[in-house]
């Protein structure tokens, strides 16, 4: 009998929470279409929506297709099938990277290159297969330097590079989409480029297995020695993980435990209320400054891919304090002053993705509700008439009038996979890379994976 009353109790809490994500998730499903209709109203085909004004911008002198192309994977995510066959059709019809233009090697990467490698996961479409392939060639053009760390910008026609400056995850993370180029391609090549670059700054950590965050990749000399996971380092951690859980390469898999131990050692800062992941010297592992950034708030998930949850659930407690204190998140904040230095909030995704990924591993529905906080200020002070935009002061709220492309491709995701649990979507067989596109775990078959990437065991 009082098995029989606990387990309706269970029922009577459990039954409003479900109802109640119900309602989250359409609304995710309704604000997106919205926005991406004024996207395509007033911005079709370019790079940013400016939301306010009711125009667009490009990164480059000419328009890149990047905006379709990331939010596409969302669509599919949400089931929005009508909206994703017509960037399907667009792709096919338009997508075309001779380009006599320059362009940043890492975003094209995980932008543009990761979005038509999940749009082939989808379709299995020869054409965006070829189109991937094609912009993989003009990308590996940038990998041409005696380190073999890739130049800062290639040109999409010439595969003239240049720009010897990277930071670290410029530098060293494009293991994930290469090599699941090279899976899908059957050519090994654009792993083992990829690879050579993220062996090329591995190897030249400290004796304490730090990595700086500036390196020149022609003479492999650190230019800043900084190790930090927040921004311009945190795309290096994330794919040394998640490569090795795509693909189970037993020397990524190496890399990373060395790295994690240290990183924990001698970046994270404790107390009995928060913890931080703090600025320090690779070869010492001192302490430089205490300033973060938001983008540093998706360790907490790869830190659950990593089944160290207790150490995730702490983590994202610590920005969730942050994010309560401004009611959205400060793009550069000093922990140990407790000031913002940048105080600007571009609807990044960091903090929404960690609570999925807590939720999805806990069932804690503590981190629905802090999802739903975050999605209830988000509707608060970033939604226009028609869209949304950025801030450019937590403090003031007031609107920046430019909409990041990634709000389609990974913060709306994130909030619909956090209230939508029946959605297909796990993090036990799904990998997603940087730019929120998944990839099912099953599709790489180990033995073709050896074959295909050049992958010893």
């Amino acid at each position: 009998m009082k098995k029989c009353i606990l387990a309706a109790a269970a029922m009577i809490t459990y039954l409003p929470m479900k109802a109640q994500t119900a309602d989250l998730s359409n609304s995710v499903k309704q604000e997106f279409v919205k926005a991406w209709d004024t996207y395509k109203r007033y911005a079709w085909g370019h790079d940013v929506l400016l939301p306010l004004t009711k125009q667009y911008k490009d990164w480059y002198e000419q328009p890149l297709h990047i905006s379709p192309v990331d939010a596409y994977s969302t669509m599919k995510v949400m089931g929005l099938q009508k909206q994703a066959k017509e960037i399907e059709k667009y792709i096919t019809d338009s997508c075309r990277f001779n380009t006599d233009i320059y362009v940043k090697t890492f975003d094209m990467n995980k932008r543009v290159l990761g979005g038509l490698l999940a749009m082939y996961s989808y379709t299995h479409n020869p054409k965006v297969l070829e189109q991937s392939k094609d912009l993989g060639d003009r990308l590996l053009q940038a990998f041409k330097s005696p380190t073999g760390i890739p130049y800062y910008w290639v040109n999409l026609k010439t595969g003239k590079a240049r720009g010897e400056k990277m930071n670290t995850a410029e530098a060293a993370a494009y293991t994930f989409e290469m090599g699941i180029l090279s899976y899908y391609t059957k050519d090994r090549k654009y792993y083992q480029a990829a690879k050579k670059a993220t062996l090329a700054v591995y190897g030249r950590r400290s004796p304490i297995n730090l990595v700086g965050n500036v390196i020149n990749n022609e003479t492999g000399e650190w230019l800043e020695t900084v190790s930090f996971i927040g921004a311009g380092g945190d795309v290096y951690y994330e794919y040394l993980l998640k490569t090795w859980l795509l693909f189970k390469d037993p020397e990524i898999k190496q890399m990373w435990e060395q790295t994690i131990t240290a990183v924990h050692k001698y970046d994270a800062e404790e107390n009995d209320t928060a913890l931080w992941y703090r600025k320090t010297d690779m070869y010492s592992g001192e302490m430089r400054n205490s300033a973060v950034t938001l983008y540093d708030a998706f360790f907490p998930a790869l830190l659950c891919i990593d089944d160290d949850a207790e150490t995730a659930a702490k983590l994202q407690r610590t920005w969730n304090d942050l994010w309560k204190r401004y009611g959205l998140e400060p793009m550069i904040y000093d922990y140990r002053k407790k000031v913002p230095y940048s105080s600007s909030y571009e609807l990044n995704a960091e903090i929404v993705e960690s609570a999925w990924y807590l939720y999805d591993y806990t069932k804690d529905t503590s981190y629905l509700q802090m999802g739903k906080q975050y999605y209830n200020d988000i509707l608060k002070y970033c939604k226009t008439a028609t869209a949304f935009s950025s801030v450019t002061d937590v403090r003031s709220k007031q609107q920046h009038n430019e909409l990041p492309m990634y709000f389609f491709a990974e913060t709306m995701k994130y909030f619909y996979l956090l209230f939508t649990p029946d959605s297909g979507f796990n993090t036990a067989e799904y990998v997603f890379n940087t730019g929120a596109n998944p990839f099912k775990i099953a599709d790489f078959k180990p033995s073709e994976i050896e074959r295909r990437l050049g992958i010893s065991q």
